[in-house]
């Protein structure tokens, strides 16, 4: 027999088989797809300006992710991801710059704080929503009130993987991303090398400097302010008692929340919106 040939009888052996063969391909392309499920929801939002948009939440249940992305009015692109294996949160702002006085084409913002696992459902839960009606403009249930946080230490970007391997994709194109002393203690606590972080302004013999809404040299440096509002999220499940002992999953409660976050910037040419502020 040669060696290219197939030993006598393979081909009723084959097909006898292939369908077991095609039962055992589709099992395993099943657990695949089961181990990590990747689901994305897209929503209409009311913005609170009265503009609508389309919000989009991808839920990554084998990393274990939630991103919410959606377009403001003035088209600033708005990225917030939730990293639950790392319980860290981060905000990227893409804004539209101004090039008749100067600006780029757009300008990268990206804040990084803590994430507490109960600001929004479960990975698992995202993954399984769906809408009946998609064409229905949301609005939240719950309002959980505005957020001040004081963004006073940069993060080095280059070793921002030991808080989140997400930190270097989403905010690739920030020139710098900031986080507060808060969580910095708190990071710094579980281990992670305070070299990664540095107090703004760096020099402590420079003086605190003024908002920039009130400054005047475009290219001094100043505290500037940027608030943004996620419009509606699924912050809890909702149970409901049927005729078994346990109550189930019936549903989601969503919420809507609004950050405004103070960072220094070298020049408040970088921070025109504060003037509107």
């Amino acid at each position: 027999m040669s060696l290219l040939e197939f030993p006598r009888g393979f081909g009723m052996y084959a097909q006898q088989n292939l369908s077991a063969l095609l039962t055992i391909l589709f099992l395993i392309f099943t657990l695949f797809v089961t181990v990590g499920i990747c689901t994305d929801l897209k929503v209409l939002v009311r913005l609170s300006d009265g503009q609508i948009t389309e919000e989009t939440l991808e839920a990554d249940s084998e990393r274990d992710v939630i991103t919410v992305e959606f377009k403001q009015g003035d088209g600033t692109l708005i990225t917030v991801l939730a990293d639950f294996k790392r319980h860290v949160k981060i905000f990227r702002a893409l804004v539209l710059g101004e090039p008749e006085r100067g600006q780029t084409q757009y300008q990268a913002l990206c804040f990084i704080t803590h994430l507490d696992p109960r600001e929004f459902i479960p990975t698992e839960s995202m993954a399984r929503l769906r809408q009946k009606n998609s064409h229905v403009v949301r609005s939240a249930d719950e309002s959980r009130g505005p957020e001040q946080l004081s963004m006073d230490v940069a993060v080095n970007l280059t070793q921002a993987w030991q808080l989140s391997a997400h930190i270097r994709n989403v905010c690739g194109e920030a020139q710098q991303a900031y986080t507060s002393q808060a969580d910095v203690t708190r990071w710094t606590g579980r281990g992670l090398q305070r070299s990664m972080f540095e107090v703004q302004p760096s020099d402590p013999d420079v003086p605190t400097p003024l908002a920039c809404s009130v400054a005047t040299g475009l290219w001094e440096p100043c505290l500037c302010s940027y608030r943004l509002s996620l419009e509606w999220y699924p912050c809890l499940l909702k149970y409901c008692r049927g005729r078994g002992p346990s109550p189930y999953k019936c549903g989601i409660r969503s919420c809507s929340k609004s950050f405004r976050f103070s960072f220094h910037t070298p020049h408040r040419q970088l921070c025109l919106w504060d003037e509107e502020a």
